[in-house]
């Protein structure tokens, strides 16, 4: 969808994904070692009494799904940037969901523009663990001179 035919405050719903222990466990071992996401033992005596996500997993997981309805679609050209705010911890079995709204769009040039989306994350309790500000570059309509 070109960026003129987007509409500000346009929202999707990102269905419910369950957060699993071993891919939890893969995924913080490859990427991100520490011991609150990897090592049971050590995870037990923090403050969150046992392994957390890591928060890149929590994003990438709602994220995966968002890509697929996506408001630009086909005429998405790029990411942009992507900005990240982790409110609360998840869990092995956390069922997350998220919702996606465009907060703001603005013309670069006549061929694209910046498409804003802000995600948020809740979790099986309906509390917000993460907030995402996502930007995009997005394709203008053609001009018909």
């Amino acid at each position: 969808m070109y960026l003129e035919d987007i509409q500000i405050n346009s929202e999707v719903t990102v269905e419910n994904i369950v957060i699993e222990k071993e891919e939890m466990l893969d995924f913080a071992k490859r990427y991100n070692p520490a011991k609150i996401h990897t090592d049971e033992d050590f995870a037990k005596n923090t403050r969150f009494g046992g392994l957390i996500a890591p928060g890149m997993l929590s994003f990438l997981t709602v994220w995966a799904q968002y890509v697929s309805v996506d408001f630009a679609g086909e005429d998405l050209v790029a990411g942009k940037s992507t900005a990240i705010e982790w409110l609360k911890p998840v869990f092995a079995g956390d069922i997350l969901r998220g919702s996606a709204h465009v907060t703001g769009l603005s013309f670069r040039n006549e061929h694209n523009g910046i498409m804003t989306v802000t995600i948020d994350v809740y979790n099986q309790k309906g509390e917000k663990v993460l907030t995402s500000i996502v930007e995009s570059v997005v394709k203008r309509r053609p001009s018909s001179a």
